[in-house]
């Protein structure tokens, strides 16, 4: 059977953890939760001369970056995720004596990155109402029926940190008329017509969407033909 496409990494081997029961090919021990793929088939930790090293889950960018760099030898652990189709870090597998060192860095350090990570976030924060009012604004420019307080909301939605949704992508940073019009679209779907009610009895996603596109155009065109002094009624 041959063995799975793993992504190399920058430096050093990467660990696989399974998904599917494996044994060694070389010791034969098993079932295997860290295995390192040779010449298409798995091998043990001890086998491929890594067994001495220890986990490190991530989660700490600081701790693993210096743990890394404490280490002689490391290693990259990977899962494949199935609902991403791709494979994704774990963590890596540092020397136990470079892990000790990177701790004690952190632990002298450890107020000044509190301090820094609350500047970034104070930052962020400004990024984002800067954003947002940006945002809203050219909801106002594009649909000026739209009400103030719903292109408010319109926007903080779109563009909430971590959402994913169409005001965090580069479309949508950019301010581009189809990001902000499928963000308009996106509210109105749910908010002016059945089309919630539609998906909880059980219609598809496509056939609730042909359903409600009617609902969805006018309330666009009417946004979009209204005066501005409309807007905030």
């Amino acid at each position: 059977m041959p063995s799975p496409v793993v992504p190399a990494a920058r430096s050093g081997p990467v660990v696989v953890q399974p998904l599917k029961r494996r044994h060694c090919a070389e010791c034969h021990a098993g079932p295997l939760s860290l295995l390192v793929w040779e010449d298409g088939a798995p091998r043990c930790l001890d086998c491929a001369d890594l067994g001495h090293l220890v986990f490190l889950p991530r989660g700490d960018a600081a701790l693993t970056r210096r743990a890394q760099e404490e280490s002689t030898l490391s290693a990259v652990v990977v899962r494949f995720s199935r609902r991403r189709s791709r494979y994704e870090r774990q963590g890596v597998l540092v020397e136990e004596s470079g892990l000790v060192r990177a701790e004690r860095r952190c632990l002298a350090d450890a107020e000044a990155r509190r301090r820094r990570r609350a500047r970034d976030a104070r930052r962020r924060e400004r990024e984002d109402v800067r954003f947002a009012e940006a945002f809203a604004a050219e909801v106002r420019r594009l649909f000026p029926g739209c009400p103030a307080d719903r292109a408010r909301d319109i926007a903080l939605h779109a563009s909430a940190r971590g959402s994913g949704r169409v005001g965090r992508s580069a479309a949508g940073r950019a301010l581009s008329e189809a990001a902000v019009t499928s963000a308009v679209a996106a509210s109105v779907r749910h908010l002016d017509s059945p089309y919630d009610d539609l998906l909880m009895g059980g219609t598809p996603r496509h056939e609730a969407r042909r359903l409600i596109a009617a609902t969805v155009h006018t309330t666009l065109r009417a946004w979009r033909a209204a005066p501005a002094t409309e807007a905030a009624h």
